[in-house]
């Protein structure tokens, strides 16, 4: 620990994370299984657990993967973050409530229609866009008059309630 604090540092935190990963075969904690691979590993004296990795599905666009293995012969699946990816559809920021240039989404669903550009002068009440979720329509408007900065989402867009989707400057 004194030699190497930095080295000790990283253990711990992943340690704390997946917890002791010591009883994993070394060659399948660095390179991973192959389909129809078996492995053993025994959780504490006298329990051991029988892994078969199966496959590993296709990515999903928010760049996450399902990864399916039997555990003691029973079929089980997992989605797993594949930081190999680039997600096709980033993380979305939420808006900072205390921030009055910042407008969110006031429901989960998808953006129909803009209907404002960036650079745009709106008014306070002023529609900016349309949300769509159910068959149910909603307007967003603009809470104070000011100018569109940045439109953060375009039509199709999936929200959710709270995230950013524009930003006005006054």
């Amino acid at each position: 620990m004194l030699l190497y604090p930095k080295v000790f540092t990283d253990y711990a935190k992943h340690r704390n994370e997946y917890g002791d990963v010591s009883n994993i075969p070394t060659p399948n904690f660095f390179y991973g299984a192959i389909p129809g691979e078996e492995i053993t590993v025994e959780i504490e004296p006298g329990k051991k657990l029988i892994v078969k990795y199966l496959a590993t599905g296709e990515p999903h666009p928010d760049g996450h993967r399902t990864v399916f293995f039997e555990l003691n012969g029973q079929p089980r699946e997992i989605v797993v973050v594949d930081r190999a990816l680039e997600p096709e559809n980033a993380k979305a920021v939420k808006a900072d409530p205390g921030d009055a240039n910042q407008v969110a989404a006031n429901m989960p669903g998808m953006v129909v229609s803009l209907a404002v550009s960036e650079g745009d002068k709106v008014k306070a009440g002023q529609k900016l866009m349309v949300l769509e979720a159910m068959k149910m329509e909603t307007t967003i408007a603009s809470p104070h008059k000011g100018v569109i900065k940045k439109l953060v989402v375009k039509p199709g867009s999936q929200v959710d309630t709270g995230d950013l989707v524009v930003v006005l400057e006054t």
